[in-house]
C-alpha cells in the first residue's frame, strides 16, 4: 500500500498531497471532539506513514520537484503549509498524542528543506512538546510520558537529517534552549544525547569548523567527569570496583551515555552520510583535519580501562568471586539465543534502545532504583557494543589513533583476558575493532601495532577453533563457552546454538585474514604474468621476503613467526572445517601467500605452499560446502602447479598420490598446459585433471551444476539438528584425505 501511495504521489503530487492533508485534518477534528482522544490515537498513527511517503515522493527527488512548474510548486507549498499550521496549533499533552504529533512533524522534514521559513516554528513546537511531558514520574517502568519525551528528541534527529541546511540558522537558539533545560535539570542524559546527535548532524552540513565548535560544546563538559582519576581508581582498579559500579545506578548510566555519545560523535562528524564505510577503508590515513581527532587523547584511555575491567569479569578467578546477580547478567540474552536458533527479534518495547544483536535497554528505567539483572546485562552489552565501535571508528582517523595512543594500553585492555572470552565476544571484538584496525593501520606502524594485537588473538583463535571443529566433526557437537550456565531448553537447541556460534566466529577470523590479504593492504605484490606458461618465473629475479614486508601486510605477517604460524594453520584448517563462507573469506589471504611464494626465494614458504597448501586446497574441493568458491580454489591450484612445480617436487607428488591418476595422465596434463596461454583454459585443464585423479570424488566441482548448497546452520528450520553436509562429506572423503 505504501509503495502505491508513493507511486501515486510521484505521478500526481498535488492530488496526493491534497488527499492526505484532507484526511489528516479530518482525523484531527475528530480527535478534538472525542471525549477520550488518546484511545483513538491509532487512527492518527495510521496516516503518519502515508504522509511520510507522500512528502518523500515529492521532495526527496529534488530534480523532479525543481523541474515542476512554479504553479505546481506553489500549490504544494500551500497544501503542506496549511497542514503544518494545523499541526502547530494543536495543544495536545497526552503522551500518546504528543508522540503522534512529533512523528507528523518529522514526516514533514523533506518539505522543510525547501521551505525553511517554517523551520523555526517546528523547532519551537518540538521543544514545547518535550517540556509538556513531566520530567519526574513515580513509576518510570510504565511511564508513557518518558517514552514520549524520547520520541520528541528523536524527531529532532529525523528533521535534522531531512531538512539539511535549513536548520543551520536555528542552531544557536536550539543550543540555548538545550542548555537552559540542562541547567534546570529538566533533561536526562539519554535525551541530551539524542539532541546532541541532532546537533552533530546539523553541524556536518555546515562544514568542519562548525563541527569542531559543536563537538567542543558537547564533549568538553563530558571530559571533565570522564577523565577524573577518582572514579577510575574507585571502580576500575580491581574487579570488586566494577561490582560497586553496577550498584551505583546514576553513575553507571552516566558512563553508559558518555560512551554511547562518543560513538555517535564519531559516526556523525567528519564525514557526510555514505562516506564512512569501514568495510572499504583502504588508505592509511584520512584527512588530519577530522574534527574529533583532538578529542581521542582523552576519550580513549578511560574507555580502555572500562573495557579491560568488563573483560576481566569472564576470567575464572574473578567470576568465582562475583555476586550471583552479576554472574547471571553475564549470560547471553534471550534475544541472542533466539537469534542463534533462527528466530526473529521480539516485538520492540516502548522506551528501549536496541543493541547490535537486537537486545534492548529500557531507557524508561534510567536513573531509578537499583539495576536488576536485565539492566546490568544490557549495561555490560551496551558498553561493549559502543566501546568497540568507538575504538573501531577511531582507527579511521589514522595518525591521531595509531601514533598518539599507547599501543600497550590498547593491547592489555583487549587481549589480557582473550582466553576467557566467549565466542560471541571474540567475534564482536574482531569485527568492530581488529578488522578496522588492520584496514586503517599505516604501513609504517605495522611493527608497532599488528604484532602486539594479532599474536594473542590468532594464537588463541587457532587453538579454540581447532578444538571446537574437531569436536563438531568427530563428536557431533561443538564446544563453545558461550552457553555456560544455560540449563533450560533441549540439547537439540543447544547443539544448534553452539554450531552457529562456532561458524560465526570462524567466519569472522577468516574475514580478518581476508582483510590482511586484501589488495589494498598488499599494494607491493607483483601481478603474475598472464601468459601462464610453465617455468615462466625467472629465478634470478626472485627477491627476499624482506623486500615485501613494508608494502604487503601478508609479507609482514610472514616475517613474524609468532603471527605466521597460527595464521597459516587457520588457513589450512579452514579447508576441512566444512564452512564454505569461511573458505571464501580466507581465499584472498591464501592467494597473497601463493603470490609471495612465487615471487620470493624463501624456500620454507615455497615448501609450505607447494605441499601443505596445495594438499589442503584439494581436500577442500572434496567438500560440497565449498562449491561456490571452487573456481577460485582451482585457480590457486593452477598457480601453484604452473609457477612452483619446477622449483619444488611436491605439486607433482601430491597429484600422483591421488587414487585414480597415472603418470601418463599427468604428462598429458602438462602437455596441454604448454599449448595454451589462457589462464581460463589452464584452470579448466586443472579442474578436469583433479576430477579424473580423484575418480570424480571432488564434490565441490561436481556440485557446481547444482543449486542451494546449504552451508549455514542459521538458514535451517528451527529445532532441526544441523546434520551438516560437513559431517557427511567428512565420512565419505576419508580415503581421499588419508592419501593426501
Amino acid at each position: 500500500m505504501l509503495e502505491l501511495i508513493r507511486f501515486v504521489a510521484s505521478d500526481k503530487p498535488i492530488a496526493a498531497a491534497t488527499k492526505v492533508s484532507e484526511i489528516i485534518v479530518t482525523i484531527i477534528k475528530s480527535l478534538s471532539l472525542s471525549p477520550m482522544p488518546a484511545q483513538e490515537v491509532a487512527v492518527m498513527e495510521s496516516m503518519q506513514l502515508a504522509l511520510e511517503n507522500v512528502v518523500a515522493a515529492v521532495f526527496d527527488r529534488p530534480n523532479d520537484f525543481r523541474g515542476s512548474s512554479s504553479e505546481v510548486q506553489l500549490s504544494l507549498c500551500k497544501i503542506f503549509e496549511g497542514l503544518l499550521q494545523q499541526l502547530l496549533s494543536l495543544k495536545w499533552t497526552e503522551p500518546a498524542l504528543v508522540e503522534a504529533l512529533g512523528h507528523y512533524l518529522d514526516a514533514l522534514g523533506p518539505f522543510l528543506k525547501y521551505f525553511p521559513d517554517a523551520v523555526g516554528s517546528v523547532i519551537n513546537k518540538l521543544f514545547e512538546l518535550l517540556t509538556s511531558q513531566p520530567f519526574v514520574v513515580k513509576d518510570p517502568s510504565t511511564s508513557t510520558a518518558r517514552h514520549a519525551r524520547l520520541q520528541v528528541c528523536t524527531s529532532f534527529i529525523r528533521i535534522a537529517k531531512a531538512a539539511d541546511k535549513s536548520l543551520l540558522p536555528h542552531m544557536k537558539g536550539m543550543a540555548e534552549t538545550m542548555s537552559y533545560l540542562q541547567k534546570e535539570g529538566h533533561l536526562l542524559r539519554g535525551e541530551h544525547n539524542l539532541l546532541g546527535e541532532a546537533f552533530l548532524i546539523m553541524a556536518s552540513a555546515a562544514g568542519v569548523q562548525q563541527q569542531e565548535e559543536v563537538l567542543a560544546w558537547l564533549l568538553e563538559p563530558l571530559s571533565k567527569q570522564w577523565t577524573q582519576f577518582e572514579w577510575q581508581n574507585a571502580y576500575l582498579s580491581d574487579p570488586t570496583g566494577l561490582v560497586r559500579l553496577c550498584a551505583d545506578t546514576p553513575f553507571m548510566w552516566s558512563l553508559f551515555h558518555t560512551v554511547t555519545f562518543f560513538e555517535k560523535a564519531l559516526k556523525r562528524s567528519g564525514f557526510r552520510k555514505g562516506n564512512l564505510n569501514l568495510q572499504s577503508v583502504s588508505t592509511a590515513t584520512p584527512s588530519p583535519m577530522h574534527p574529533i581527532a583532538s578529542h581521542l587523547s582523552w576519550m580513549v584511555p578511560p574507555l580502555l580501562k572500562l573495557l579491560r575491567a568488563i573483560h576481566s569479569l569472564w576470567s575464572p578467578p574473578v567470576t568465582q568471586g562475583l555476586p550471583g546477580a552479576l554472574k547471571a547478567a553475564m549470560i547471553m540474552t534471550d534475544v541472542e539465543r533466539t537469534s542463534l536458533l533462527g528466530g526473529g527479534n521480539p516485538k520492540m518495547v516502548k522506551g528501549v534502545l536496541t543493541f547490535t544483536d537486537g537486545s534492548q535497554f529500557d531507557m524508561n528505567n534510567e536513573g531509578f532504583a537499583e539495576p536488576n539483572e536485565t539492566d546490568v546485562r544490557n549495561w555490560l552489552k551496551g558498553i561493549r557494543d559502543s566501546g568497540y565501535n568507538v575504538l573501531g571508528l577511531s582507527t579511521t582517523l589514522g595518525d591521531s589513533f595509531f601514533k598518539f595512543l599507547d599501543v600497550h594500553s590498547v593491547t592489555i585492555a583487549l587481549m589480557e583476558n582473550i582466553q576467557s572470552m566467549e565466542f560471541r565476544h571474540i567475534r564482536q571484538l574482531v569485527h568492530s575493532v581488529l578488522i578496522p584496525l588492520v584496514k586503517c593501520c599505516p604501513s609504517d606502524m605495522w611493527g608497532v601495532w599488528l604484532e602486539k594485537l594479532l599474536h594473542p588473538l590468532l594464537l588463541h583463535s587457532q587453538q579454540i577453533l581447532s578444538c571446537s571443529w574437531s569436536s563438531l566433526l568427530q563428536g557431533g557437537r561443538a564446544k563453545v563457552p558461550d552457553l555456560h550456565g544455560i540449563l533450560t531448553g533441549s540439547d537439540l537447541k543447544v547443539e544448534v546454538m553452539e554450531e552457529k556460534l562456532l561458524r560465526d566466529l570462524t567466519r569472522e577470523i577468516c574475514s580478518l585474514l581476508a582483510a590482511i590479504g586484501s589488495s589494498e593492504r598488499n599494494i607491493g605484490l607483483p601481478s603474475l604474468e598472464q601468459s601462464g606458461h610453465v617455468s615462466r618465473v625467472d629465478v634470478s629475479s626472485l627477491k627476499d621476503l624482506d623486500a615485501y614486508a613494508s608494502s604487503s601486510m601478508v609479507g609482514f605477517i610472514l616475517k613474524h613467526r609468532n603471527l605466521l604460524l597460527p595464521a597459516l594453520q587457520i588457513s589450512l584448517d579452514a579447508f576441512k572445517w566444512t564452512d564454505g563462507e569461511s573458505v571464501t573469506k580466507v581465499s584472498s589471504f591464501c592467494g597473497a601467500i601463493i603470490l609471495l611464494a612465487i615471487s620470493t626465494n624463501n624456500a620454507e614458504l615455497r615448501e609450505f605452499v607447494s605441499k601443505d597448501l596445495f594438499s589442503a586446497i584439494i581436500q577442500g574441493l572434496a567438500l560440497e560446502s565449498n562449491a561456490f568458491i571452487s573456481a577460485d580454489l582451482v585457480g590457486h591450484c593452477r598457480e601453484i602447479f604452473i609457477y612452483l612445480s619446477d622449483r619444488d617436487p611436491a605439486p607433482r607428488q601430491i597429484l600422483l598420490s591421488l587414487p585414480c591418476i597415472t603418470p601418463q595422465d599427468l604428462l598429458a596434463f602438462e602437455e596441454a598446459l604448454t599449448k595454451t596461454s589462457s589462464p581460463k583454459e589452464q584452470k579448466q585443464h586443472m579442474r578436469s585433471l583433479l576430477l579424473l585423479a580423484t575418480g570424480n570424488k571432488l564434490k565441490a566441482l561436481a556440485a557446481q551444476k547444482s543449486v542451494n548448497v546449504i552451508t549455514n546452520v542459521s538458514t535451517r528450520p528451527r529445532n532441526l539438528v544441523p546434520v551438516s553436509e560437513s559431517r557427511v562429506d567428512e565420512e565419505e572423503t576419508i580415503g581421499l584425505v588419508a592419501i593426501l
